[in-house]
């Protein structure tokens, strides 16, 4: 009902209404996305983008091949004797 009263409402303006109804738009969009941008990545992400943006990264780091050395993973060497 509201859609349709306003697109009534619309055809009725002339060019410089429109015209700031077109700038109106325009800034509301710009805030959304300040909001939306505002939103941490992990907040607004599905798990899909997550696990994307997670590889992703993961990809990037070095590959140099160099891993701990045996007695780092054991249990052992984490306590005092």
């Amino acid at each position: 009902m509201l859609r349709e009263n306003l697109k009534k409402e619309i055809d009725k303006l002339n060019e410089e209404q429109l015209k700031k109804i077109a700038d109106f738009i325009a800034n509301l969009e710009f805030q959304s996305r300040q909001v939306e941008s505002s939103i941490p990545f992990w907040q607004r992400a599905t798990p899909e983008e997550r696990a994307r943006d997670f590889r992703e990264w993961v990809s990037q780091l070095p590959q140099s091949g160099v891993s701990l050395p045996d007695e780092a993973f054991s249990r052992d060497s984490i306590y005092e004797e």
